[in-house]
């Protein structure tokens, strides 16, 4: 029981310590400087080979929610403190076993989206980088209604986590 609350008293003190520091830090281990008080995602374009109509649109409300969910940054729609650029680049279906008849058992879904983080405040902090994932399903399912919803909620949770720890989180 003693030591339960040392260890409380311990990490109150320790994240007393590191909000004097004009860092915060958040449950989501989310890292934002005193002086990032705004964030803007644009449009994601496609630019993918295979079209898949809509999904950008998708990924680009993933990642506004994503962020507006795990910070306390507010959204703004132009001169962000951090903008969020990029382009779905990838939207590839393979298969990825088979039967015994060589025809497809699953098949996977990649989707690549290419990313340009700019932070307004630090230059160096800047960077273009490319995020992907996938998802598995039965080759007897069409990529299309309840399997491409919950494809993109796969993927693009991944993806968006993904873009958040590489900007947000600064390990």
């Amino acid at each position: 029981m003693i030591f339960r609350r040392a260890a409380l008293v311990l990490s109150l003190l320790i994240a007393a310590g590191l909000q004097s520091c004009g860092v915060s830090y958040g449950f989501t281990s989310v890292s934002i400087p005193d002086n990032i008080k705004t964030f803007q995602v644009d449009f994601f374009g496609y630019e993918a080979t295979l079209v898949e109509p809509g999904i950008e649109r998708t990924f680009t409300l993933a990642l506004q929610n994503l962020i507006v969910q795990q910070t306390s940054l507010d959204l703004v729609t132009a001169n962000g403190d951090y903008i969020y650029q990029g382009e779905i680049t990838r939207y590839y279906i393979a298969p990825i076993t088979a039967t015994a008849d060589n025809l497809a058992s699953q098949n996977r879904l990649t989707i690549e989206v290419n990313v340009r983080f700019i932070n307004t405040k630090d230059d160096e902090a800047s960077f273009e980088k490319r995020f992907s994932f996938f998802y598995d399903y039965d080759a007897n399912q069409a990529m299309q209604g309840a399997t491409l919803d919950t494809a993109l909620e796969v993927i693009y949770g991944q993806i968006t986590q993904d873009i958040v720890n590489a900007t947000l989180a600064n390990w």
